[in-house]
């Protein structure tokens, strides 16, 4: 597949609206695009119109993964300065075309235990990757997984673990608030509490932080609001139990907490000859456990991925197929 085509499918992939939920025509596009290319492919279903698509030629030791769905707000593909702008450019439609043109060029030197899989969901929870886990073909013993790490080599990525913190009061007329009790109040001591905590640390990940990402509370301003939120959203470095235990001990009795989606830290093989290093973000990976020892590397930078400027540079697009084609040789080879 040469540089052109590659282009041109990436621009194809960025165009269409795959934001999570909404993943059904992309994946349609990949399938029928392996096909088209000779790879027996399956369509695991996921939820309602979609799907992941898996390809393969035979039984993969190695398999290259990535995602499909894409943040919103959806925008369509442009090339300016030797780059492709859109929505998904490096996260992570064109590591999805990378990959494929990896499979390619292994295939015609004769190397064809490489599968591909492509997923939805990954920014929302990872239902694609939870579903695709039970049906991992027993052949696979190493995990490719692509996302945006500027070609470096992934040592360990964060974790997330996001709570809601749900506060309640009693409703009362504004100018009788003695007869009321502010959940809003509540729930602002309850998050200015968080800043005094020490957070966990590791020496590799660093620190633990968080973001107070949603609030939500009252029914009009002339009312003492009965109830209120906020979603806490932790990148963890550690197990989760450490920051609940320190999340209740700071904002109990002001507030309950619940707990709403758990991703742990991962730490992921690497191989000699490849820059590494360690990133913030979390992936598919702890989801897809079954399908081997994974690694991680991708092109593009998560600086520019959920950004209204993101892109991926098309000279980085061509080095990847090489990398992904020489790291999955390798390991074929070290295998067999």
């Amino acid at each position: 597949m040469d540089l052109l085509t590659q282009v041109r499918l990436t621009r194809e992939l960025v165009d269409i609206d795959s934001t999570t939920g909404r993943e059904g025509a992309a994946g349609a596009v990949l399938a029928r695009m392996l096909r088209d290319l000779g790879y027996r492919v399956i369509e695991q279903p996921v939820s309602e119109g979609r799907f992941n698509v898996y390809a393969s030629m035979g039984q993969p030791t190695v398999v290259f993964s990535t995602h499909f769905d894409c943040v919103p707000p959806f925008f369509p593909s442009r090339e300016e300065s030797g780059r492709i702008y859109g929505r998904g450019a490096c996260d992570a439609k064109g590591i999805a075309i990378a990959q494929v043109a990896a499979a390619e060029q292994l295939r015609a030197s004769g190397v064809t235990d490489i599968g591909l899989l492509f997923v939805v969901g990954e920014e929302r929870g990872s239902d694609g990757a939870k579903v695709a886990n039970t049906l991992a073909p027993g052949s696979s013993r190493f995990l490719i997984n692509g996302e945006p790490t500027d070609l470096r080599l992934a040592r360990a990525t964060r974790g997330v673990y996001r709570s809601r913190l749900h506060a309640s009061g009693r409703a009362a007329h504004s100018s009788q608030p003695e007869l009321g009790e502010s959940a809003v109040e509540k729930l602002v001591d309850a998050i200015v509490a968080l800043r005094a905590v020490e957070w966990p640390s590791d020496p590799d990940l660093g620190t633990t932080y968080y973001t107070v990402g949603v609030i939500k509370g009252g029914v009009a301003p002339n009312v003492i609001p009965a109830s209120a939120e906020a979603e806490v959203l932790f990148r963890t470095v550690s197990g989760h139990a450490g920051i609940l235990q320190r999340l209740e001990a700071a904002v109990t009795p002001l507030v309950s907490v619940e707990e709403v989606h758990i991703v742990p830290p991962v730490r992921l093989a690497t191989v000699p000859g490849f820059d590494t290093a360690v990133f913030n973000f979390t992936t598919d990976v702890p989801f897809l456990d079954r399908w081997g020892a994974p690694l991680l590397i991708g092109p593009g930078s998560i600086n520019v991925a959920h950004t209204a400027d993101e892109y991926i540079d098309i000279g980085e697009l061509q080095r990847a197929v090489e990398l992904y084609a020489q790291l999955a040789k390798g390991l074929v080879n070290g295998h067999s």
